[in-house]
């Protein structure tokens, strides 16, 4: 409910949404109302066969006749109007899932943290999953309620008996299928849905690596990884069969047995002529139709078992992405210049203290080379600079927004036109054709347009581009921006030493500030102070 109630409450869907709901209760009363009418005609003819009047019979069979034909769009609409509102209730939940997990970069932390598996597919699939099951199941409730209703009636005219018969039948099954099956279906289901999860988030992953992959010769163990991620979901879901053959089973001998139950009970007063052939049917169809509403856990507890696997998925989610930071951790504020008080950053976890005690600042236009061995945390401290790390204490002050920005070795290019690239992360800026021709032949990449097809032009630019073209690129994009500090992460590694000098030259004409994590003494020049991490959480400050 807690994940449900907020969608009917918005101030902009609950009109709309609340209208659908009504529509859709109307529909599904005159459902029940012509269900309750051709169990009536069908009785009526059925006596009339048996009479052998055909008069009686040919006016049963035209009622309905007339029946269906009012019937049919009825049917009709109510799919539509249920399927209308999942779709608009799946597209507002959505819109909130993904503004929680863009918030306050959660995709980040869950990713960085492991917390949570396979976000994607809980936004994906399981929120469209959870609305139109919601709306499929709160409706067959709703359906088997009235339809009890109105065949109560019906029966009770007919053969009171056998009430208390299907009360008693229903009460017995019910308990039967949730004690047995329900513990061992539900978290049965909710294992598989995490383990196909993982299966194509492997094969979504080779995709994205592809090259790399085929650089490495690495399709044995790739096939080994994705074969094991997939027998992983073939052995749970050989165990959901096993219980849910089980399932059928009884579902099927409840189901079967139910059509010849109530003529059991009504035989007798049938054969000794108190209960005419049609009024035995109709008994048989509206005791029917009062047992599918009373065991309606029955009959769809094996949807019901992965429905509620899909709703603990979400509340999973929500509760997670809903979870305040109880770590004071790394604390940022914002300033006019970058510094960094009493600075010590830990590894996740804390297994390892990577700085200790750390105190400088930059001014602007004076900037910091940042240099030590590997796994001596030079990255990690630009991501603490970034904000994107918090696990350590001390203070980071730094600009806010747009004003800081970070480049890593490996360009982020995102789907979409070339105008895009440079432009992202917010094409709608008005730049002209001239002005980005006019960068990109700076950094030597003017003949990048007209190679590719335009400005316009889409490509898969992972692909495209080469490592030094799509940092080159990158770089641009830093430059159209104009942070006042730009932290890069080596992010001119796959250049020459004349193109790399040429990308820093451009940086002070326009009062960026670097902040850059690099091997190559060339770089010096463009830098007043050099940080060296000597390991084990040491560190030496020297002026340039």
């Amino acid at each position: 409910m807690s994940i449900a109630r907020p969608f009917w409450w918005d101030r902009d869907e609950r009109g709309p949404a609340l209208g659908l709901l009504v529509l859709l209760m109307g529909l599904l009363l005159g459902q029940t109302a012509f269900n309750v009418l051709f169990n009536q005609e069908t009785g009526e003819f059925t006596s009339a066969l048996a009479a052998r009047d055909p008069a009686r019979f040919w006016s049963a069979i035209g009622r309905f006749v007339w029946l269906l034909a009012m019937a049919v769009p009825i049917y009709a609409c109510y799919y539509f109007v249920r399927d209308t509102l999942a779709l608009r209730w799946r597209r507002w939940l959505t819109a909130q899932f993904l503004d929680r997990y863009l918030a306050h970069r959660a995709y980040y932390h869950l990713n960085a943290e492991g917390a949570l598996d396979n976000p994607d597919q809980r936004i994906a699939d399981d929120i469209h999953a959870f609305t139109g099951q919601s709306l499929y199941f709160s409706m067959i409730v709703l359906g088997a309620g009235i339809q009890m209703v109105a065949f109560a009636g019906v029966l009770w005219g007919i053969a009171p008996v056998l009430i208390y018969v299907l009360v008693g039948y229903a009460v017995v099954s019910t308990l039967f299928t949730t004690r047995l099956f329900g513990r061992h279906l539900i978290p049965l289901n909710f294992t598989q849905l995490q383990r196909e999860a993982d299966f194509r988030f492997g094969l979504v992953r080779l995709r994205e690596h592809a090259e790399s992959v085929a650089l490495h010769d690495g399709e044995a163990r790739e096939r080994q990884g994705l074969w094991a991620r997939f027998l992983a979901a073939f052995d749970n879901m050989r165990r959901v069969l096993r219980w849910q053959l089980g399932l059928n089973l009884f579902q099927y001998g409840h189901s079967f047995l139910t059509l010849v139950l109530p003529s059991v009970v009504v035989a007798a007063d049938v054969l000794e002529g108190r209960l005419e052939v049609g009024r035995a049917v109709q008994a048989a169809g509206a005791f029917g139709a009062i047992l599918s509403a009373l065991t309606l856990i029955v009959e769809h507890f094996e949807g019901l078992s992965r429905f509620s696997a899909g709703i603990e998925r979400l509340h999973a989610f929500r509760n997670t992405l809903d979870q305040p930071s109880d770590q004071q951790g790394i604390r940022t504020a914002a300033a006019s210049e970058l510094s960094v008080q009493g600075l010590s950053v830990w590894t996740p976890g804390r297994e390892q203290c990577l700085l200790r005690d750390l105190t400088f600042q930059v001014q602007p236009g004076q900037g910091l080379l940042i240099s030590g061995a590997s796994g001596s945390g030079k990255s990690s401290l630009l991501r603490v600079l970034a904000g994107l790390w918090t696990e350590g204490e001390g203070r980071v002050l730094r600009p806010a927004g747009a004003e800081m920005l970070f480049l890593p070795q490996q360009p982020y290019l995102p789907l979409g036109t070339l105008r895009e690239q440079l432009l992202y992360p917010q094409p709608e800026r008005g730049v002209s054709d001239a002005e980005l021709q006019d960068w990109l032949a700076r950094v030597q990449l003017g003949d990048l347009p007209e190679r590719v097809g335009g400005w316009s032009a889409v490509r898969d630019w992972g692909k495209q581009l080469s490592i030094g073209e799509q940092q080159r690129l990158a770089f641009v994009r830093a430059l159209l921006r104009r942070p006042r500090y730009l932290l890069l992460d080596e992010a001119t590694s796959a250049l020459d030493a004349d193109n790399e000098q040429r990308l820093y030259a451009l940086l002070a004409p326009l009062s960026i500030t670097p902040v850059s994590v690099s091997h190559h003494p060339a770089l010096t020049v463009f830098h007043r102070h050099q940080l060296t991490l000597t390991g084990a959480g040491a560190w030496r400050w020297a002026p340039l």
